[in-house]
């Protein structure tokens, strides 16, 4: 086997797809019998939906969920004002998506187990992972029934509790970003309408708020407690949460899918690889749930990380490609924990600084910008979206595991096709997560890096 992944929530299934649409042979293990029951996180960021665009679950996922309604204020059982939940992004050609989509956790992980699936990927559920050990060649990876399974690299997407990352040794440094207990859970209830975030604050700064999950017939309740507050996960716990905050009646709450309680705290892994194994996901970095950043910086730590991997694997790149893995994500990770903080204590709004865009890698050693005047896309940066002169829409281009060559010069057996306009002149050798790797006047220089990351060693069919 190529690749153990451990966990199976966004993280381990995103990374699963990729895979398996790169021909890798991968195992994603779960310690559970099943998917995750709940909706901890339910926004998926524009950036996230263009990664879910070319990992091909982005019409599913729309199906799934829906836009976030406007949040409406309540006191004493009355309406007060009513705003959006999220400053507007203007669209343009190069950035389609610009809201953030509602998908509940639990139907973003269907439709990304289907998918795994459909590609001919494998779970296997009831596998607690216990230890593992590596060596040269490869990681053996324990589990609870006494069972192991031997791969050449794993990857720890089993949460912030990580049991692989405390089997590599591997230190989360954080703090605490609120000293208040918070609880958030599925509920089914009545006499609220499915329209609005409804927010219920009382005088101190804490209280209770109610989100329609799009694309369910569930209520997400989101609550912060007051310090010391015993917390009763109990649907009666809940609904005597919900009516000393709310207008609501305890016989409104209905029912109860899935409750957690937790603490808000920022923490960084110390390190995301130790040798053949790799940490992604919560097993690297825990935000506060505020501002959506957590799934989202999870899906694109997977995103980065399967090209490399299967460009190891198959020996069209050195295994020092593995290396830019920490190097790019976790800056990254590091920038978007500091964000979130900022969101939960009502710093930033959500909006420009939170739908993910503008995340790029310019200080990446896989950035190599060569021209003596770069416009205004440059190596490091997010590709676009955008139509040429011959009518190609760059993210059509783009979508599929290879890299993307746009010259106005052809290179001997590699396919390519003009840049828009709007990319500035140069040349543009476009990752396949949908990075510009490499840019240039000319291509003078350009099979020297793809020599370094793969990209043309399989021939014309690898670049578009």
């Amino acid at each position: 086997m190529d690749v153990a992944v451990v966990g199976a929530g966004p993280t381990g299934l995103a990374l699963g797809i990729d895979l398996a649409r790169r021909g890798v042979d991968a195992l994603v293990v779960e310690a559970g019998e099943k998917l995750f029951p709940g909706s901890r996180g339910k926004g998926i960021q524009p950036r996230t939906q263009e990664v879910f665009d070319d990992l091909g679950v982005l019409g599913a996922m729309r199906a799934a969920g829906g836009p976030y309604p406007p949040q409406r204020f309540w006191k004493n059982g009355e309406p007060l004002e009513t705003k959006p939940m999220f400053d507007a992004v203007a669209a343009d050609e190069g950035t389609p998506y610009t809201e953030p989509l509602m998908v509940a956790q639990w139907r973003t992980q269907e439709v990304l187990y289907a998918r795994l699936r459909e590609l001919g990927g494998r779970v296997e559920f009831g596998r607690a992972v216990t230890g593992l050990d590596q060596d040269a060649r490869g990681v053996t990876v324990r589990f609870a029934d006494g069972t192991t399974t031997r791969a050449r690299y794993a990857v720890a997407a089993d949460g912030g509790r990580s049991t692989v990352r405390r089997a590599v040794g591997v230190g989360m440094t954080g703090e605490p970003v609120d000293p208040s207990p918070f609880l958030v859970a599925d509920l089914r209830v009545r006499g609220l309408d499915r329209d609005h975030w409804h927010t219920f604050i009382g005088d101190d700064g804490h209280g209770v708020a109610l989100c329609p999950l799009a694309g369910t017939d569930d209520f997400q309740l989101g609550a912060r407690l007051p310090e010391g507050t015993e917390v009763d996960l109990s649907l009666e716990g809940l609904r005597r949460l919900v009516t000393t905050y709310s207008h609501l009646d305890a016989a409104d709450i209905t029912g109860l899918r899935w409750a957690s309680d937790f603490r808000p705290r920022a923490a960084l892994a110390d390190r995301f690889r130790v040798g053949r194994v790799f940490l992604a996901g919560d097993a690297a970095h825990v935000y506060s749930p505020a501002g959506g950043q957590g799934l989202n910086t999870s899906v694109q730590d997977a995103y980065n990380l399967g090209w490399k991997l299967a460009a190891v694997l198959t020996d069209r790149a050195p295994e020092a490609l593995l290396d830019t893995y920490e190097e790019e994500r976790r800056p990254n990770a590091a920038a978007v924990l500091g964000l979130s903080t900022r969101v939960h204590h009502g710093e930033v709004r959500r909006g420009a600084a939170t739908v993910q865009l503008g995340i790029g890698y310019r200080q990446s050693s896989l950035a190599e910008e060569t021209r003596a005047n770069p416009g205004p896309v440059r190596a490091g940066d997010r590709a676009p979206d955008g139509r040429n002169a011959d009518g190609v829409r760059m993210f059509d281009a783009f979508r599929g595991p290879h890299w993307t060559l746009l010259t106005p010069e052809p290179v001997d057996g590699v396919r390519g096709l003009p840049a828009p306009r709007s990319y500035g002149p140069g040349v543009f050798l476009v990752r396949p997560d949908g990075y510009v790797g490499w840019a240039g006047e000319t291509t003078a220089g350009l099979r020297t890096y793809a020599a370094r990351t793969g990209a043309f060693s399989v021939g014309a069919g690898a670049t578009r």
